[in-house]
């Protein structure tokens, strides 16, 4: 599948293990792939999330990106689902965080010894954004899959990275009218 990414979208997926190599992660995640969106320039992902003023807002991502990764990898959406089973995602957070330090819930872990110290492997949820946006490409009829298709993927499936994204005004439809020419679409 990679023969077909453009030298934008290698780009990201380098970036992305940049990101999760520095978070000392041991997997690469979709949070990865979208900062390793947002640090591109002159591109055609880049470009959309200049338009929807995304890329101003970078370290807000990061921060909101890192946020998720204290509770777990949860997504707010996930979180108010718990609590509405009485569960206090937050309070777990905290009372784990206290007896294991900041960020015991992240999965990166404090010695890299502890996953081997090689490269991190795609998680799940990234190896589910390339194939996605391979689906993307194809249903578009683009011949190659591009940053701008990475993009569209991160906003169509569910997860962390997609909240984020439409928390700062990202959405798949937003994206399209932007990219088709429909509009500027801006975000507040």
């Amino acid at each position: 599948m990679f023969e077909r990414f453009t030298k934008d979208a290698r780009e990201v997926v380098k970036g992305a293990f940049v990101h999760a190599e520095r978070e000392r992660a041991g997997t690469v995640d979709a949070g990865h792939l979208l900062l390793a969106l947002l640090d591109r320039e002159a591109s055609r992902g880049s470009f959309v999330l200049t338009v929807l003023g995304a890329a101003d807002r970078r370290e807000s991502v990061a921060r909101a990106l890192a946020e998720a990764r204290r509770r777990a990898g949860l997504s707010q959406a996930e979180t108010e689902a718990l609590a509405g089973l009485g569960i206090d995602v937050a309070e777990i957070v905290a009372r784990v965080e206290e007896a294991h330090g900041v960020g015991a819930m992240s999965g990166s872990p404090k010695d890299k010894a502890w996953w081997g110290g090689g490269r991190p492997a795609f998680g799940r949820d990234a190896k589910d954004v390339l194939e996605k946006s391979l689906r993307v490409a194809l249903a578009r009829r683009d011949r190659s899959i591009g940053d701008q298709h990475l993009l569209l993927a991160l906003t169509a499936r569910p997860g962390v990275a997609a909240e984020v994204l439409a928390g700062h005004g990202v959405t798949y439809e937003s994206v399209t009218r932007v990219l088709d020419g429909r509009g500027e679409a801006k975000a507040g």
